[in-house]
């Protein structure tokens, strides 16, 4: 976890942008899978979502910024990440995502996820904590969404859940790709 790794006036500028989408309609129910299996679950998830796509330019700097962290990760970790993909995700309160793992073990689709939190002023009382377990279905940590904080942790090991939150939570969820050859 990074508290404060982007610039504070560049998360401002991501929240205004997904409020944008959000206001014109454009998020759509979250699902679960990839592809011809993608299937929208809302026992198992209900935020809404919306793909960066570089459209705006807060998208281009988080984009940006995304790929340089990439590289460090390849040159520190050696891991082969090829490609950074990403959505804005908006949880109502109430909202929720059960435990799951962000790929399929021996995949490789999908190595490193990230989560970039957008909502100011975000307290303990307000839930919609990001719950990281072990193997064992341990606990290993609760991350409470703290605007400008950036979560770093390996998609294939690390099962996590969303809790509820008491008012709306925006974030960005990510996750570095490797080739699928």
């Amino acid at each position: 976890m990074q508290p404060d790794f982007f610039p504070p006036d560049l998360i401002a500028e991501l929240r205004r942008d997904l409020e944008a989408h959000q206001v014109a309609g454009e998020m759509k129910q979250a699902g679960i899978g990839r592809g011809a299996q993608l299937s929208v679950q809302p026992d198992i998830r209900n935020d809404v979502t919306l793909w960066l796509d570089g459209e705006s330019g807060a998208q281009n700097e988080y984009l940006r910024l995304m790929d340089a962290l990439r590289v460090d990760l390849n040159r520190v970790l050696t891991l082969g990440l090829f490609d950074f993909e990403a959505h804005y995700a908006l949880y109502e309160a109430g909202g929720f995502y059960k435990k799951h793992v962000d790929a399929l073990k021996g995949q490789r689709n999908r190595v490193v996820s990230t989560v970039t939190y957008l909502t100011p002023g975000w307290r303990e009382e307000d839930g919609g904590h990001l719950v990281l377990y072990d193997e064992h279905d341990r606990e290993l940590q609760r991350i409470l969404p703290l605007s400008g904080l950036l979560a770093v942790f390996m998609s294939e090991e690390i099962p996590h859940e969303v809790l509820p939150p008491r008012r709306a939570r925006s974030s960005i969820a990510g996750w570095y790709r490797c080739r699928s050859e």
